[in-house]
């Protein structure tokens, strides 16, 4: 991510008048470059004593007697618990750690951007009742930087005294879109016109009351784009309903809205319900997400007040502290509509770390403890920030992103935050001897054509089971979430594996030279009842990884769009087949 910051947002040579020492703006090199710019005037510190200590706000009024007010060692002595561990976890954490504030984070991988800054990291799954439940306790208040946890169990917890901000009650109506459409229309918020939809009749009446191109989107599990199809024509409907995952799914649909600019604020509401507002800005997608921001975003001030009115009016709406952003469509005839509300940072505020005076992350922090809101105004007249995703995968791709930050840290003005993603297996493939190989290969193949990391090794229950014993025990804490496990004859990997972990084992028979494999099969199928080890095909590896998808899929929008599209294309194979053979007939059909 790229943080440029200028006198004006287009204009990239205005980028280096911020080193220029005739330039009325301090380079970005943080606070103390500031102090010591002698184009800046800043308050002594002799005046901001006295500003602490006068008469309206005399230190005599401190209370001092430790009996009543606790000594508190720095800004607070209160634990915020974060439900997730990505890269706004990490730049919570960051900002945190500034005022000396402790943050712990649950995460299901070991190597998550924010375990690396964080006081302390669970791994875990931040959508385990039990999980959240156990680390909830060891917090003084918790938050999220993800909306997609357990929002029951959060509510429970509230229940029995557990701080949460924001309130369970938000998390619940955020996480369902179509559920959140309805309680800020209940709210007399502007949004585009929408309705559920159960089966094509309801589709193709909302197409007929909304016109086309028709939004259809998913309830649940919908971000950067994920969960929304658009059906141009009512014959499209059809496909667009099948890309979704089917009216199962959960489904409704949204009035086209004919936007020009998509726009965005930041909101933070603290625990005395006070609130404040950062700049509003323009965000530029590239493939549904977030390539760039410009602040502030190029509208007339009326479009400005107007956006921070709805944003305002739509925060004020839900219950708790916290940071919350507020994504606007402005239309064609200079209308503003609310798109969706995210309630923690979101990455239309990344540039706030360096372009304003409270970061968004720092800001958050105060919210959820009960401190004073900051100052949320730009420290110059505008910034930029480029989100850069990988361009390529492996050492390629790192090569890349190297050679881009190296460019960018030579533009005066510009900063550089490395998210630190892991690229962490969610699947392990284990067979019992390399001689397994040929056929679990083909697991390996299919992992690769969805883009779903692994690791490939040979793991034997009975040449060593030590190693067994401790793969099985750390699997789940490496971030491994499914088990393809290949074996031939007495076939018992499978099932020690799945007798010593709670991840989802998939055994593969592997065809021997004695009884064709029907042996392992058995093996595989037989397990005592309490230790399920689910089983393919004789040799059929490739299935073992489709199974595998399908369960990392039930969480994972990215994923499920894959392999609707994997469906669609299979389907549209035999469909090619069918007219063919219809058309040419069996014999020439037959003939190569």
């Amino acid at each position: 991510m790229i943080i440029p910051c200028a006198s004006s947002a287009r204009s990239l040579p205005a980028l280096h008048r911020l080193s220029d020492p005739d330039s009325p703006f301090p380079p970005r090199l943080g606070f103390h470059s500031q102090f010591r710019s002698q184009k800046i005037r800043t308050p002594s510190f002799s005046s901001i004593r006295a500003s602490i200590t006068d008469d309206n706000s005399n230190t005599k009024n401190i209370p001092m007697d430790r009996k009543e007010s606790p000594v508190v060692r720095g800004v607070s002595d209160t634990v915020v618990g974060v439900l997730g561990g990505g890269q706004l976890g990490k730049m919570l954490c960051q900002a945190a750690s500034r005022m000396a504030v402790k943050v712990m984070v649950l995460d299901p991988l070991a190597d998550c951007p924010a375990g690396s800054v964080a006081f302390r990291h669970v791994v875990g799954s931040f959508d385990d009742g039990d999980t959240v439940e156990s680390f909830a306790k060891r917090c003084g208040v918790l938050t999220v930087e993800i909306e997609h946890v357990d929002a029951v169990t959060l509510e429970r917890l509230e229940r029995q005294g557990v701080d949460c901000q924001p309130k369970a009650s938000t998390i619940q109506i955020i996480q369902d879109k179509y559920l959140q459409k309805l309680h800020f229309s209940q709210h007399g918020i502007p949004l585009a016109d929408f309705m559920q939809v159960d089966d094509t009749e309801s589709v193709k009446k909302a197409g007929d009351m909304f016109g086309y191109p028709l939004m259809i989107k998913s309830k649940k599990l919908a971000y950067d784009g994920r969960g929304n199809a658009v059906a141009r024509s009512q014959e499209e409907i059809s496909s667009a309903v099948s890309a979704l995952g089917g009216y199962g799914r959960g489904l409704y649909v949204e009035k086209w809205a004919p936007f020009v600019k998509e726009l965005s604020v930041i909101v933070a509401r603290g625990r005395d319900n006070s609130m404040s507002c950062y700049p509003v800005v323009e965000t530029i997608h590239k493939d549904n997400i977030c390539h760039i921001v410009e602040a502030p975003a190029n509208v007339t001030e009326q479009v400005k007040n107007l956006s921070i009115d709805i944003a305002k009016k739509a925060v004020d709406s839900l219950e708790g502290a916290g940071v919350f952003a507020v994504e606007l469509f402005l239309t064609s005839d200079g209308q503003v509509l609310l798109n969706e509300v995210a309630p923690r940072p979101h990455n239309s505020g990344h540039h706030t770390i360096e372009s304003c005076y409270t970061s968004q992350y720092e800001q958050h922090v105060r919210a959820v403890l009960g401190l004073p809101l900051g100052d949320p105004s730009m420290k110059v007249p505008a910034a930029i920030m480029y989100n850069i995703l990988g361009e390529d995968e492996g050492e390629p791709g790192f090569y890349l992103a190297n050679q881009l930050m190296k460019r960018a840290l030579s533009i005066p003005g510009a900063s550089i935050h490395w998210y630190g993603k892991p690229v962490t297996p969610r699947v392990a493939i284990i067979m019992g001897s390399d001689s397994d190989l040929p056929v679990m290969k083909d697991a390996a193949i299919v992992l690769d054509s969805f883009g779903v990391p692994y690791e490939v090794s040979i793991v034997s229950a009975h040449r060593t089971p030590e190693r067994m014993f401790s793969f099985a025990l750390s699997a789940k804490q490496r971030g491994i979430q499914v088990i393809i496990a290949g074996a031939g004859g007495a076939a018992h990997l499978p099932g020690m594996v799945a007798s010593l972990t709670t991840l989802p084992v998939i055994g593969v028979p592997v065809k021997t030279s004695s009884l064709d494999g029907i042996d392992s099969l058995l093996s595989i199928v037989q397990m005592p009842k309490g230790v399920p080890v689910a089983t393919v095909a004789i040799g059929n590896a490739a299935n073992a990884a489709l199974l595998a998808i399908k369960i990392l899929a039930i969480v994972d929008a990215d994923i499920s769009d894959k392999l609707i599209q994997h469906h669609e294309g299979m389907k549209s194979t035999v469909l090619n087949k069918a007219e063919k053979l219809e058309r040419d007939g069996w014999e020439k059909y037959l003939t190569p």
